[in-house]
């Protein structure tokens, strides 16, 4: 005989009493095409063809990917320069064309970072120290304003072609030597907040940099106190079958000195 240990007498489920509030409707999700878009964007679903502009860097940056390069960074106190910006902001001075000259001074003691490697056997140096920054243009691509011999010319003739460039360049009018005869590239995301990045080597050259922004930091003193400077990193990308990491090295460390010594900018 089974064992009743254990065992209950099976009891019938208890009826709950109905609620008199009607269960609320399930809300169906409003469809993708019902939601207002921005205008300004463009439509979702839809397949623009690029333009000649943006045809052109697609066609750089698949070259680009040929050439071994490699990566190098540094920290740079911008203290003195914000300084030196914000006297000179007044006169019409922008930070670009300060960033061209402190670079344009450095490049000058390297040559081999304004050269370039043109049939993979070879090193050639160019005569110009021609610096061209990179613009975002508003209907997508960039483009690259060159301020040329950015080492003789003083700030404020660099910042005078620098407004003059820049206007032409979101108005589509620079002439074609004034976007493409850059020797060495500066990339800055540092204006939007991007701490680091790594830029992608134009073809033809040896070299690009890249801008973080420039952000407050705790530091220690030499005497190991603490103090809170401003810094930004500095990004080098570098053609690795002419340029060597000593180069690289170099170059940032003579950089770093320039911008934190700035006078010399308005030397």
């Amino acid at each position: 005989m089974a064992s009743a240990v254990g065992m209950q007498e099976a009891q019938p489920m208890p009826v709950l009493p109905s609620s008199s509030t009607p269960p609320t409707p399930a809300v169906a999700a409003p469809s993708v095409s019902s939601i207002e878009q921005d205008p300004e964007l463009p439509a979702r679903g839809s397949v623009e063809k690029f333009t000649t502009l943006q045809a052109a860097v697609s066609k750089n940056m698949i070259a680009s990917m040929e050439v071994p390069e490699f990566y190098v960074q540094t920290v740079i106190s911008t203290d003195k320069l914000d300084e030196m910006y914000k006297a000179l902001k007044p006169k019409g001075v922008a930070m670009s064309p300060l960033l061209a000259k402190a670079v344009g001074l450095a490049l000058a003691k390297h040559p081999v970072l304004y050269a370039s490697c043109p049939d993979g056997n070879s090193i050639k140096y160019n005569e110009h120290v021609n610096v061209a920054i990179a613009v975002a243009m508003p209907d997508g691509g960039l483009i690259t304003p060159v301020l040329s011999d950015a080492d003789a010319k003083d700030v404020s003739t660099l910042a005078s072609s620098w407004k003059d460039l820049l206007g032409r360049a979101r108005s589509k009018q620079l002439k074609p030597e004034e976007y493409s005869s850059g020797t060495f590239t500066i990339s800055n995301l540092g204006m939007f907040g991007v701490d680091a990045f790594k830029p992608i080597l134009p073809p033809g050259t040896a070299a690009i940099m890249s801008v973080g922004a420039s952000k407050p930091t705790v530091v220690a003193g030499d005497d190991g106190s603490m103090k809170v400077e401003k810094q930004m990193t500095v990004g080098l990308a570098a053609d690795h079958r002419i340029v060597y990491g000593a180069h690289a090295a170099e170059f940032l460390r003579d950089l770093k000195e320039i911008i934190e010594n700035p006078v010399q900018l308005l030397v």
